[in-house]
């Protein structure tokens, strides 16, 4: 799909709010609302625009843990990776799974909870009884330096 200076300004804009009414953004990228309108649908209707979502402050929500754990598997097995990659999905916890290469572990998982505790909590009563669990590495967030949402766009140019 080609994308024209305007496509990437309504993208770049609802990557940044995307609760913008459909006339907030018509100006904002210098377009009339219907003509705004037919674009932002035909970027969602390509799959570009793939939801909206709203964003919560974990601190305010008293989710004041984030770690970020390296998992090793037993045998790297479709099965059960599968098994794993289910279980996974279920758990709250988890904002990111990925399976990964380059490293000594099979997932990055990201995982936020309320505290230490918690975090035992997941640990050993969720994570370490999915099978072919062999290992898992911790690491803690102790300040955050740059969250964002947003992917580059500056390619498509």
């Amino acid at each position: 799909m080609g994308f024209d200076k305007i496509d990437l300004n309504i993208l770049r804009e609802l990557q940044q709010d995307s609760s913008l009414t459909n006339q907030e953004l018509a100006d904002r990228v210098g377009l009339s609302a219907s003509p705004c309108l037919r674009r932002v649908k035909a970027l969602e209707e390509s799959g570009v625009i793939d939801r909206s979502v709203t964003l919560l402050d974990q601190k305010k929500l008293g989710l004041k843990l984030t770690a970020f754990l390296q998992i090793s598997m037993d045998r790297h097995t479709p099965d059960r990776f599968s098994v794993f990659e289910e279980q996974v999905d279920c758990f709250p916890e988890v904002r990111n799974c990925n399976l990964v290469t380059g490293q000594n572990c099979d997932y990055l998982l990201e995982v936020v909870v309320e505290d230490m505790e918690k975090y035992h909590d997941f640990l050993l009563g969720k994570l370490t009884r999915i099978p072919g669990v062999t290992g898992v590495q911790s690491s803690f967030l102790l300040r955050s330096v740059k969250e964002s949402t947003s992917l580059p766009l500056e390619h498509l140019m």
